[in-house]
């Protein structure tokens, strides 16, 4: 289901029951629209993610690990000095709206006790987080400003008075009502009746609306159906469906509508960890990647552009031994030419005489227009070794930059610092000027570590620096190496010298899944031992080559990534 108002309510539900009373420890903003607040409660520490992603906007606890910036934003600054230290003492749903209203009581500059409103609207493009004094309704800060440019009907900007959003003319599920009746008597059909409870009760998306209408279309007491519908929002059962298109949808509770193949979770917060780790991930990497994704583009542009031209370059210097050919004839038959002529027919000894049409300059001797041939051969000679040479590199260069934006594709938030570093190194960014202190104090991000079905260790770089560090440094000479074949992807260790055939094909599915080549059907992974690979001199960031590999064809598989993913 969509993160709608009934999802909202179940979500309401789980917050309550686990950060009511809590005391929030820390705060942090680590991506553009997203702030963090870690709250300890029932002696533990909940990280409450509040995101205004346009396209993943939510509210939960989150185990996602995040990168905090080098210096907070202002927002952030602005959230520390007023809620840090402060206690959730409500969280209430509005009307069964997609809003959340953190009651938060904390004391001011003089030490009086004073209420604060976190609020959280959660509307796609229009999603935003609001802190508001309660007395005064005042806006102390928003994650996004929105003038009376954007909207008329209200601000929100620091110092504003907040105005709730525009109410829908609908009802609140939640409350007694029987209109649900007289809905299923005037629209009997199943998809009509959807459309009808959607536009009727607040907070049913399309999905909710489909469920509910297919429960009063079932046999027995309509109240009770409509009533039990409702109920199990107060009881969550977190849930991920498989839906017959392949495709995956979280719910909140029992959807057989949309098919019996489910999966659940112990709460509706990992369940939406799981269901949000790629696509949010992908999300901010493109936030926070976004002049590194313009830079590689580019640059990949203008050197396959530069591809287009040399290879043209080569096709047209492929007649170099017809002009060597023709200059060799000429001055064997030069007794037969005569100044004055622009062409002459002439045995080609080379394939059984055949007559040979050779162009001729009127302006030049015989003698002349036989070393016009050899020199333009011999420049023709020299473009090919030059050339070849341009396209050797400029292919390197090809190779490079794919397997860059490969590895920005498959990185974390975690991931981009390093790839950006090396950008710089590499001279395709500009070096920033940041404080050496900041740029001291952040670790080197390690590989992502795997534990095959037999216990084995497997180790995937997930960027250059740390393939290079994996392969080169860390590996053993005799444990084995994983890649994909001519295609970019992760570098894969598998900390053994005897690897089973098992944990080969698991391996070899790590290496095929973090590649270019994920939604393939069958990829071919080359395997060897470290021994016998190295890196020429001079070679990019994560360059090695190999020989007396073997090839394993395996179809990348996430379920499997799971299944070797540590439990933490």
């Amino acid at each position: 289901m969509s993160f709608d108002g009934l999802f909202t309510h179940a979500m309401v539900t789980e917050l309550r029951q686990n950060l009511l009373n809590g005391r929030i420890a820390k705060i942090n903003q680590p991506y553009q629209n997203e702030l963090i607040l870690t709250v300890r409660a029932n002696r533990k520490n909940w990280p409450l993610l509040l995101s205004a992603d346009p396209t993943y906007p939510r509210i939960q606890v989150t185990e996602i690990p995040y990168i905090n910036p080098a210096v907070p934003t202002n927002f952030a600054m602005m959230m520390r000095k007023y809620l840090q230290g402060a206690i959730i003492t409500d969280i209430q749903q509005p009307a069964n709206d997609r809003v959340v209203q953190l009651t938060i009581t904390t004391r001011n500059e003089l030490g009086d006790a004073e209420q604060l409103s976190l609020i959280i609207e959660i509307m796609a493009r229009h999603s935003n987080v609001i802190l508001i004094d309660q007395k005064t309704s005042r806006i102390l800060d928003v994650v996004k400003h929105v003038g009376a440019d954007q909207n008329r009907y209200r601000l929100l900007l620091p110092g504003a008075t907040y105005i709730e959003p525009p109410k829908q003319d609908k009802l609140d599920p939640f409350k007694p009502n029987t209109d649900y009746l007289d809905l299923v008597k005037q629209y009997p059909n199943e998809d009509v009746l959807a459309k009808q409870l959607q536009q009727h009760y607040q907070g049913l998306g399309r999905d909710s609306a489909q469920q509910l209408a297919a429960d009063l279309h079932q046999p027995g007491d309509l109240g009770q159906h409509y009533q039990a519908f409702l109920d199990q929002f107060d009881h969550p059962q977190a849930t991920l469906l498989t839906l017959s298109n392949r495709k995956t949808m979280f719910a909140a509770g029992r959807f057989d509508h949309f098919g019996d193949q489910h999966r659940e979770f112990d709460s509706l917060s990992h369940l939406l960890d799981f269901y949000y780790a790629d696509a949010a991930q992908r999300e901010r990497v493109q936030q926070q990647a976004g002049n590194l994704i313009r830079v590689v583009r580019n640059d990949l542009k203008k050197n396959r552009n530069k591809m287009k031209k040399l290879q043209q370059t080569l096709a047209n210097t492929k007649q170099a031994d017809e002009l060597r050919l023709k200059g060799e004839i000429l001055t064997t038959y030069l007794h037969e030419v005569k100044r004055g002529m622009t062409e002459i027919s002439l045995p080609d000894y080379y394939h059984d005489n055949q007559p040979l049409k050779i162009q001729l300059s009127n302006q030049l001797s015989p003698s002349r227009n036989a070393q016009k041939y050899f020199s333009r051969y011999q420049k023709q000679k020299n473009a090919v070794i030059y050339v070849g040479e341009q396209i050797k590199l400029t292919q390197a260069e090809i190779d490079y930059l794919d397997n860059i934006q490969t590895q920005i594709e498959l990185a974390t938030p975690a991931d981009i610092a390093e790839i950006r570093e090396e950008l710089t190194q590499q001279g395709y960014l500009k070096q920033r000027k940041t404080k050496k202190k900041q740029r001291s104090s952040r670790k080197p991000s390690q590989p992502q570590e795997f534990v095959a079905s037999d216990g084995t260790e497997i180790s995937v770089g997930k960027n250059n620096r740390q393939n290079d560090q994996l392969t080169l440094k860390t590996a053993h000479k005799t444990d084995y190496w994983l890649h994909t074949q001519k295609i970019p992807g992760s570098h894969v260790i598998i900390h053994s010298d005897d690897p089973s055939e098992q944990t080969l094909n698991e391996a070899a599915n790590l290496a095929a899944y973090f590649s270019k080549a994920r939604d393939s059907a069958t990829v071919p992974v080359d395997y060897v031992q470290v021994r016998r690979i190295r890196k020429p001199n001079g070679a990019k960031p994560g360059f090695v080559i190999y020989e007396g590999q073997k090839t394993l064809y395996v179809s990348p598989n996430a379920d499997i990534v799971e299944q070797l993913t540590p439990k933490k």
